[in-house]
């Protein structure tokens, strides 16, 4: 007798949610401590102000990162096995030891600036760069080291995620600076060079990472057909909202619009664009974290 078996089998998340969170928190820290580093480590004197609040965030944000990535993980305890059984092929090995020398250092160069010590300060600084660009930067290696998912396979995922934690990063250093002078110093008066100076880089940040963002979708659209199915869905399918209109159109288009308009040029207004940044760029790890993995393996 002839028989015939089907089973369905529902296509299961590699990652999720929680992985979004951990990549967004570990671009802030990277952010956040370059910053820091534009006065004690390269003589840029108007950022000072900056140094250590910025390295304070990048050390509270790099331990918060790595819980994310335990609780996803499902076995936390079994951690320690990615320091003794190690592969050197995997991004995840190398990026286990990153995690670990990344925040020592910043507790080391932190350590030194507040000591007042200007040349340790600045030698740690110069190394922590380094280390913060390759702690964001290996997890888009991560992404495109799995082949079997058509957006992920990018050598462009690396450069977009370093390019969107300098955008966050900037972002949030904005609203650090307005919230701590207006509410935490003795003249209540914001900082405006300080301001203005990172609205400029934001600016040509988000230009750029504006350019690499659709570059990366257009060449997905003319593409084979599973990459154009999935540039499909960001334009017209499930995540066409979080894409165009919170990730795109709020986090990238309205922002670029406001910080390079100098009839909007006021500390509110760059204020209310950081916080979109922000917005768009966890949505933007939102899309490519769990809308990498929508459309079913074949």
């Amino acid at each position: 007798m002839d028989m015939t078996l089907l089973y369905t089998v529902p296509p299961q998340e590699a990652f999720g949610l929680s992985i979004a969170i951990y990549f967004y928190l570990t671009g802030l820290s990277a952010g956040s401590f370059i910053i820091s580093t534009l006065a004690y480590g390269f003589g840029f004197e108007k950022y000072k102000p900056l140094g250590k609040v910025g390295v304070v965030i990048a050390t509270l944000l790099l331990v918060a990162a790595p819980m994310f990535l335990l609780l996803h993980s499902g076995r936390p305890l079994r951690a320690w096995h990615l320091f003794v059984y190690l592969n050197g092929s995997s991004p995840i090995s190398w990026g286990s030891f990153l995690l670990t020398i990344y925040p020592i250092n910043c507790v080391i160069y932190g350590y030194f600036m507040f000591k007042g010590n200007a040349k340790l300060t600045k030698l740690f600084g110069r190394i922590g760069i380094p280390l913060a660009l390759m702690v964001h930067g290996y997890t888009g290696f991560i992404l495109s080291f799995a082949k079997a998912h058509a957006l992920w396979r990018s050598s462009m995922m690396p450069i977009l995620f370093l390019t969107s934690a300098l955008v966050s990063g900037v972002a949030m250093m904005i609203l650090v600076t307005i919230i701590k002078d207006r509410f935490f110093s003795e003249s209540g008066e914001v900082n405006t060079e300080i301001v203005y100076g990172l609205g400029k880089m934001l600016l040509w940040l988000l230009v750029f990472d504006l350019f690499l963002s659709l570059s990366d979708l257009g060449v997905h659209y003319f593409s084979e057909r599973e990459s154009m199915e999935t540039a499909r869905m960001f334009l017209f399918g499930a995540f066409a909202p979080t894409f165009l209109l919170v990730e795109t159109l709020m986090g990238k288009v309205v922002p670029l619009v406001l910080v390079s308009n100098s009839k909007t040029r006021n500390i509110a207004v760059y204020g209310f664009a950081s916080v979109l940044v922000m917005v768009g760029i966890f949505c933007m790890r939102y899309n490519v974290v769990l809308g990498g993995e929508h459309i079913p393996l074949l």
